[in-house]
Formats: structure tokens, sequence, C-alpha cells
């Protein structure tokens, strides 16, 4: 580079907007991107060489044609991405939050397609020609497969206990255990929710027993309802005491008032018969006695994120009466994605196969295993010799709140620097981040001196995918 090109550049040589879109690299984005979007990135490109000119930080090689082009195309590229990109799981937590919880099988993702292509009666009763009820197309499956009387379908469960309790409890009292009293991710608390729903909350118990007659001393003249909330994103272990909801039912059933579930996650089969630990069914929960019963739709079911109250008919009729519940119903491509997922449940013995959340969850460990041993090689030669890249055995985890006590074994990538002394942690930070800069991000997590990568959740169809942007992780780790 000849001195010219590296000294220093003044803001009045940074070239105007109109000087660099008739240069023909900018000419090709505005073919391809279009004026609007190819000229609001250029003027902030231009804004910030101004900055750095101003600093005394910018060159004129900076500024020069080719390169005011390449940066362009460089902004013009990052802006036109999506800001909702798919990514390669491998943090080992299987139903990942921030991740999007279950992935949809493809009778689903299907039937979302034709939903979104074409009108449909969402609405609209194809037996008499009028007016329908959107409950309609999921009601009848979830009623059949919870044991029910009817059913509707909200945004999320969050949603789902607000619009319960609002409609059942409003400026009343709600009995719950203290040990019940759960926050959700994002801050979100039982509490909170509650107020919200305008009833009041009236605690019993303590954080680690509560008994029959605590939900018994607790009946008023004031009381609407007594609540269980089904601790599933938590376990307390050792000196405890709960009270089942048939317990709960017998102490509520005297006075006439009905018992509610927040059973959260929610699981429409007994997984235990696939290996994993047991969790309480809504089925269960509704033959316990509860009158309500609320659930996700995209935790242990495996849909769409919903809110989903089955329960008494009387009661459900009420909750469809509430002003709330059109502020909080679900639209066509929630209910289009949940009936085909509801519908796999009508044939437990092939749902391993046909629901990714239960095939995830099921996989065997030996097949990761074998997987791991196969992208060794592939990561090692896109690191070097600068990094060790081991097969390991792991644990994933279900995620989402379902099961926290529940571990799976697993295999996965266990990766840490040769020789980085202290600086291995900010090594560490740099390959994560160049791993999420990938045309494919791919998240795993840092533990114990190593970044891991789970591979319960990159199948065979994925794995092609993963192994060919491996080379250019070197150049991400070097950006």
């Amino acid at each position: 580079m000849n001195d010219s090109v590296s000294m220093p550049a003044q803001p009045a040589d940074i070239p105007s907007v109109d000087r660099v879109l008739r240069l023909p690299g900018a000419q090709a984005l505005l073919d391809q991107y279009g004026r609007a979007p190819v000229t609001a990135a250029l003027r902030r490109l231009l804004d910030t060489l101004r900055a750095q000119a101003v600093a005394g930080r910018l060159t004129r090689h900076a500024i020069a044609d080719a390169a005011l082009c390449d940066a362009l195309a460089a902004q013009v590229q990052r802006d036109s991405q999506p800001r909702l990109r798919a990514v390669f799981n491998l943090t080992g937590t299987v139903l990942h939050t921030n991740l999007g919880r279950a992935l949809l099988p493809d009778s689903a993702v299907q039937a979302v397609m034709r939903a979104m292509t074409a009108p449909a009666n969402l609405e609209f009763d194809l037996d008499t020609g009028g007016r329908g009820d959107r409950d309609d197309l999921v009601d009848d499956l979830l009623c059949e497969l919870t044991g029910a009387e009817a059913a509707t379908v909200v945004n999320n469960n969050a949603a789902a206990v607000l619009l319960m309790l609002n409609t059942l409890a409003q400026r009343r009292e709600v009995v719950v255990s203290r040990g019940e009293l759960v926050e959700i991710g994002g801050a979100f608390r039982i509490p909170d929710v509650m107020q919200r729903a305008g009833a009041r909350l009236v605690e019993i118990g303590t954080t680690n027993r509560t008994h029959p007659h605590d939900y018994a001393n607790a009946i008023g003249p004031r009381t609407a309802l007594l609540m269980k909330v089904h601790c599933s994103n938590y376990e307390i272990t050792g000196f405890t005491r709960s009270v089942d909801v048939a317990e709960v039912v017998r102490t509520a059933q005297p006075h006439g008032l009905p018992v509610v579930v927040d059973l959260g996650s929610g699981t429409l089969c007994d997984l235990a018969r696939w290996g994993l630990p047991p969790e309480t069914t809504v089925r269960d929960t509704i033959a316990a006695g509860a009158d309500l019963v609320t659930f996700s739709g995209d935790k242990l079911l495996g849909g769409p994120q919903a809110g989903l109250i089955v329960g008494r008919a009387d009661l459900i009729a009420r909750i469809k009466k509430n002003p709330l519940k059109r502020a909080l119903r679900v639209g066509k491509l929630t209910l289009a994605a949940l009936e085909p997922v509801l519908r796999l449940y009508r044939d437990p013995d092939t749902l391993a196969a046909s629901l990714p959340t239960l095939r995830l969850l099921t996989r065997p460990a030996g097949e990761m295993a074998t997987l791991a041993g196969r992208l060794v090689p592939a990561m090692q030669a896109a690191l070097g010799d600068a990094w060790q890249v081991s097969a390991v055995p792991t644990v994933s985890q279900i995620g989402s709140g379902a099961l926290p006590g529940g571990q799976l074994p697993s295999f996965g990538l266990a990766v840490a620097p040769r020789d980085a002394g202290k600086r291995a942690g900010r090594r560490l930070q740099q390959l994560e981040a160049a791993l999420r800069a990938l045309p494919r991000p791919v998240i795993g997590r840092i533990r114990d001196d190593a970044l891991w990568l789970d591979l319960r959740c990159l199948e065979a169809h994925d794995e092609a995918a993963f192994t060919g942007q491996l080379p250019g992780l070197a150049e991400a780790l070097h950006a």
C-alpha cells in the first residue's frame, strides 16, 4: 500500500451519496436490492466514516471507490438478512425457550403452508354455511385426548391462566400452596398473573409442606376456587409434603368450589413408556377431578405456541364469553399447526417417530456417539492444531421447565484450546462468537474450560449443512 492511501482522510474527502451511487459496484447493488434500502445503508456508512474522520481514524484507502463499494455491499447484505434465522441448537436443551421450543412435524408444516396460501374455514361452518367457532377446529380432538368435556385455545399458557382467573375469580380469592407460586422464564410469576387477572391470592402452607387442612382452613365466603400449579421448572426434595389433585377436589366439593390446575408443560401421554421420567398427563389430572386444566402447546406437547384450556363445559363456556378471549385468541396459523400435532397423539405407537420433540428426547446416545465420531475430524480440520476436539459423553435436558430433574444421556463434542493458559476463557468466548457468526449460527455452551456441542438436536438430515460451513469457521474466528 502506498503512502497516499494510508494517509488520514478529512471529512471533506468523503464522497457524496450521489457520487457513490453512480459507481458500478453500487449500481449492481441498486439492481439487486432496490434504491431505497441501498441509499439508506449508504447514508449510515458515510455517517460512520465521517465520525472516524473527525476522530482522525479514517484513511484514504477506506474511501477509495472499491473499498466503499465493498463496505456498502456488506452493509446492505447485513440489512437484508432475516432477523429470525435458523440455528443449530447444540446446547443440550431440547425445548430451548430462547431457540423457539418445539419443532413441528412435517404434517403441521404443510398445514401451515396451506393456511398461508389459501382462504380457510377458520370461522365458517361448512355444514351449515353459517359462522363457525375457531375452537371447533381442535376442541373435539382435545376432548378425545384428555377426557375433558370442552376446550378452548389462547396464545400461550400464561394467557390461559390469566383468562381463566379473570373469568372465574375476579375480585375474589384464589387459594394456592406457597410451594407452588412459581416464577417462569422472563420473570413472569404466578402471583403477578393472578393480580393482573383481578384475583386475590391466598397463600397456604409453607415452601416445602402443604396439607389438605391448609386448603380447608383457607376457604371462606370470598373464595372463588382452589388452584394447583405444577412445579415443572424446579424441584423441592427432602422434607416435603404436597397435596395431590384428588385430595384438593375432595376438599373443594362440599363447598361447591371448582379446582383448577396449571399443568405448565403439559403432556398428553405417559412418557415413561419411552423410558423418559414420568410426568402427570392432562387426562390423569381431569380424571382426578380437576374442573379446568391449562397447559402449553409448544413444550412437551410438541406443537406450536398456544395455551390450552380443557375441562367442564359450563366453565369453558364462561371463559369463551369473556371479552379477553378475543384479545388472547390464536390465529389460523396456530390452529393449522395444532390440529395435525394433536392427530399424531391418536396413534401413540408411532408417536416417537412422527413427533420431532419426542424423537429428539428418545434419541439413543449410541447414535449421537457415532455422529460425534464422524464430526471430530471435520471440526478439527476447521480449527487447526491450536484446538483439541474430542468426542465426549454428556447429558441433555428437556428444557422449558419440563421435568427439571430429568437428565438424558447424550454425546457431543468438547472443544478446548491447547496451551492457552490464562487466555483460555477469552479464546473460548471468541470461538463461541465465531460459531454464532456462521451462515447458520451454531449455539453451544461453555463449561469446564471447553465449548460443548451436544449433538442430540443435530439430526442426519442437517449433518451435511453443519459440516459444509465449518471451513468458514477459521475465517470467522479471526475476523
